[in-house]
Parts: C-alpha cells; sequence; structure tokens
C-alpha cells in the first residue's frame, strides 16, 4: 500500500527548502512536527480540489473500506456528518430527516444551518444513552410520513457500544425508496473485524467514520463513505469544503494516509486480539459480580452497582490505579480499547475495579415524555440566548442542545420546551444552567 501523502510531505521536508510560504513556523517550533506540517503548496494537491497525491490515497482507503467513495477529513466525523445531510438532503430535493434521537449535537447544528426538519424516533423505554431501533418501529414511521423524508438519520455504534440491525432497517428503508445516513463515528475498525460489521458493509447508502477514535489516527482524522455518485466527485467535495476549513491539517491527512498501510497490513489480526483481550476483562469482571452492558467489541460498559457507587465514582477510583476512562455518569463507566492498548493496560483497569464494591443492584430508570416544538432546530439556535439556572427553566424554549454526552438522547433540543419531566433528568445528570431562548420584551 503506498502512502503518497506522506511520501511527498518527507520528501519535502527532507529537502530543506527556503519556506517562503505558510505556515509561519517554516517548519521549525516547539512541538517537533512543524517540518511535516504544509499547506497547498505545488504537488501537494488540495483537499477540496483532489486530483493527486490526496485523491490517489482517499481511492486506497475506498478500496480498503470497499466503498464506492471514500473522502478524507481534517475537521472529525462533525464535518462529515453535516456534508452527508446535505449530499441527502440536495439527492432527494426534500426538507426532513428522520432520527433516532440519540444524535451528536453537531446533527441539531446541522439542523440549523441546512435548515431541514426532524422527526424523531424516541427511545421506547425512555434512557438517555441509547436508542434501539427496530425495523416495526422504522416501518411504522416511515409508513406514516408523506412525503417521505430525505433519509433515516441512525447513530450506531453508539456511546454504550450499543449497534444497531443495520442490515435490516436498510432494508426497510430502501423498500420505502429512502436513504440510510449512519454516523459511525465509534465505529471506523467494525470493517477490518473477522466478520466485517462497518455499516456500508450491511446496506448504509451514507456513512461518517471518526477515524481516531479507533484507528492510528490523529484527532480530526475523518472518513466520508458513499454508497453511490449522489451528484459526484465536485458535489462530495463542496459539501464537506461548506463546513470545513480552507487550511486542512496536513499532519492530519498524512495520519490517514498512513493509517492506509495499517489497514492493509496486519489490521485484521490486531483488532482480532484487541477484541479478544477486551472480552475476557469482560468477562473477568462479570465473573467478579459486575454489571456488564453488552456492547460493540471494543468498549467495556461496565453498570454502575448502587446509587451509593455511581459510573462518576468508579472512575475516581480507577485513576488512583492509573486508568484514564472515556466517560462517566451516574449509570455508567465507559472504556474504550485499541490496537495501541498494551497487556500492562487491561491489567491496570481489572486491577483498579477490583478494588470497587460491587453489589448488583437495579439502578432507577429516568422517565420521560416527547417535549413540545415550540419553534425549529434553526429558529430557536440562531435566536439570541440567555443562561438561566434549572429553577428558572421551567416553560422556557431550549436554545442549545442539552445532553450529557455525545451522541446520547438530547433531554431537550433546540426549540422545544422544557417540561418538568425533562428537569428532573437534568439535575440527575448535574446539569445546573441551561441556555434558553430570549424572552421578547
Amino acid at each position: 500500500m503506498n502512502t503518497p501523502i506522506f511520501d511527498f510531505v518527507s520528501r519535502y521536508a527532507a529537502g530543506n527548502p527556503a519556506r517562503f510560504h505558510m505556515p509561519g513556523h517554516k517548519g521549525t517550533g516547539l512541538l517537533g512536527c512543524e517540518n511535516l506540517d504544509i499547506t497547498e503548496i505545488q504537488g501537494a494537491d488540495s483537499l477540496y480540489e483532489a486530483e493527486g497525491i490526496i485523491a490517489q490515497s482517499e481511492g486506497n482507503a475506498a478500496s480498503l473500506f470497499g466503498t464506492r467513495h471514500t473522502y478524507y477529513c481534517a475537521g472529525g466525523s462533525s464535518q462529515c456528518l453535516k456534508a452527508m445531510l446535505h449530499l441527502a438532503l440536495q439527492a432527494t430535493g426534500r426538507k426532513t430527516i428522520l432520527a433516532a434521537r440519540n444524535a451528536h449535537k453537531a446533527f441539531v447544528h446541522a439542523a440549523a444551518l441546512l435548515d431541514f426538519s426532524v422527526q424523531w424516533l424516541w427511545p421506547q423505554p425512555y434512557q438517555l444513552l441509547r436508542c434501539d431501533v427496530t425495523t416495526e418501529m422504522l416501518e411504522q414511521a416511515l409508513s406514516q410520513m408523506d412525503p417521505p423524508p430525505a433519509g433515516v438519520y441512525l447513530t450506531s455504534p453508539d456511546y454504550l457500544g450499543h449497534i444497531q440491525p443495520i442490515a435490516e432497517l436498510s432494508e426497510v428503508c430502501h423498500r420505502h425508496g429512502v436513504l440510510l445516513l449512519v454516523d459511525n463515528a465509534h465505529g471506523a475498525y467494525l470493517h477490518f473485524l473477522p466478520t466485517p460489521q462497518h455499516p456500508m458493509d450491511l446496506g448504509a447508502d451514507l456513512c461518517c467514520d471518526s477515524a481516531h477514535k479507533t484507528l492510528p489516527v490523529l484527532t480530526g482524522g475523518a472518513y466520508l463513505h458513499l454508497a453511490g455518485d449522489f451528484g459526484g466527485d465536485l458535489a462530495a467535495r463542496q459539501a464537506l469544503a461548506l463546513f470545513g476549513s480552507t487550511s486542512p491539517s496536513y499532519l492530519i491527512l498524512q495520519s490517514l494516509d498512513l493509517c492506509n498501510r495499517f489497514l492493509s497490513q496486519d489490521a485484521r489480526q490486531q483488532f482480532a486480539l484487541t477484541a479478544a483481550r477486551a472480552g475476557e476483562l469482560k468477562q473477568q469482571l462479570s465473573r467478579q459480580g459486575w454489571t456488564v452492558a453488552k456492547s460493540e467489541p471494543l468498549k467495556i460498559v461496565v453498570c454502575s452497582p448502587s446509587p451509593e457507587y455511581p459510573g462518576t465514582e468508579l472512575a475516581r477510583r480507577i485513576k488512583q490505579a492509573g486508568v484514564e476512562w472515556e466517560y462517566a455518569d451516574p449509570d455508567y463507566l465507559v472504556l474504550m480499547a485499541s490496537p495501541g492498548n498494551r497487556e500492562e493496560d487491561f491489567l491496570r483497569a481489572a486491577q483498579g475495579l477490583s478494588q470497587c464494591p460491587c453489589p448488583a443492584q437495579p439502578m432507577a430508570v429516568s422517565t420521560m415524555a416527547p417535549p413540545e416544538r415550540v419553534l425549529s432546530i434553526r429558529q430557536a439556535l440562531l435566536s439570541p440566548w440567555e443562561e438561566v439556572p434549572l429553577s428558572q427553566a421551567l416553560g422556557r424554549i431550549c436554545g442549545a442542545p442539552t445532553v450529557s454526552c455525545p451522541p446520547a438522547v438530547p433531554v431537550v433540543v433546540s426549540g422545544e420546551r422544557i417540561s418538568c419531566d425533562a428537569l428532573a433528568v437534568l439535575a440527575r445528570y448535574g446539569i445546573h444552567c441551561l441556555a434558553v431562548v430570549k424572552e421578547s420584551i
């Protein structure tokens, strides 16, 4: 597997040229990596007009993932997410997205910027971090929509590692003539398991991956995958350019480029070994009495054993054992593994949790009715806001989306009225202030 971006930059840096171009550090600086940080000089190609080394490297990525097209992004999957929604809206000419409620806040921002309406698939029963979508639920929702939506939007895996039944849901979408869009930010590695489980393997039409979350890529590296043309190469690149910087990081692009070599060599073996090791840790914790949630292979999701030992307390204790966690809240402690983890890391995690008591008790379940929509997401997000304490928020209209972590089920979304139910859930998760739309004077 060749690495055209990295090779070009390495040759350029080795030539030690007089750099009369951006960036201002001129190849030297405090970090030590500045000699490999360049801009769109001659021969370096340009991300949003790629026809040289970047296009070659993206072609390598597409062949590795088995997609029709794969595009690089240096602005994270948040940028790719907005671009894929833009492409779906353009391709269909429709202005509504049917979305599972556990959407990243970048999805809400996209709704404001692209001015589309959202019909939510609400979790049944209500929970904050998960929204299971069944074929029956999707079939019923699509049957009631006339005209149909521009697309169905799912988050899979979610923050707790739950994977939606993409293959079955894609069949429902395509039977209704509707596109399936998947936020796969946490699952870029899924294609490289012994049995590929990536959404693009299972029938998704458009998908975004946050490469840096599970692959050896610098933070901000992401992919936009397409199963079709969606207006052609220019349309896809312009969709990405609409939401990205005109100065994408060549350090990030090089890491995406080099990742192709990793994926083409022993990545499948490494992911299989890491998944097996994470599975061993899950089994060990279960034998010790912990409740470990079912999740995708590289996530270890430990349920809080009792109100006296919330996930945040478990996190504090394992930090004392030298373990930094991915996420913790009253109900869960989440650890994310990758081939970059050493055996010592897994041993530390096991040791840290072994020092915590784990009396299994059922956790309290929050209840909440879907909030009333008063304004569109665009109207609310682009209106003047003010921040108010929770005690003064009842009946006000949400300005900024309120959620404990991304992606999760937003307690209230921009434009929705804040209810008593919502306030109770927000208080449980330690949220004390809210951004609300300013009331007219």
